[in-house]
């Protein structure tokens, strides 16, 4: 008769540390999105998301926005810059996917 081995469920150990996937984004959004507060909505908006990174106006009347966090809180930050906060005007969003900066902590209005 042969000896049934049993599993040793002490070997199988859950990774409970591991973190989601990063998404990172480097964004331009033009038309009116200067003194409409474009940049502090974009702040809270990405912080409400888990997001990191940063948004700054731009010299030619433009925003460009850095952000990373998971897939799904980029996509949400991406959906709401294409429309932006009440008063703004979105003409064009350029939206380029890029490696992420595993040193962001926060996210922050940058001048």
């Amino acid at each position: 008769m042969g000896t049934t081995r049993r599993p040793d469920v002490h070997a199988v150990t859950m990774n409970t540390t591991a973190k989601p996937p990063l998404e990172a984004i480097h964004a331009e959004v033009r038309g009116r999105v200067q003194g409409v507060g474009f940049r502090y909505t974009t702040e809270r908006t990405a912080r409400q998301l888990g997001l990191t990174g940063w948004v700054r106006n731009l010299p030619d009347g433009g925003v460009e926005v850095w952000a990373q966090g998971t897939p799904t809180a980029v996509r949400r930050l991406q959906a709401f810059l294409a429309r932006g906060p009440r008063g703004a005007v979105v003409d064009s969003l350029r939206i380029d996917q890029i490696e992420p900066n595993p040193t962001l902590v926060a996210f922050r209005v940058t001048f």
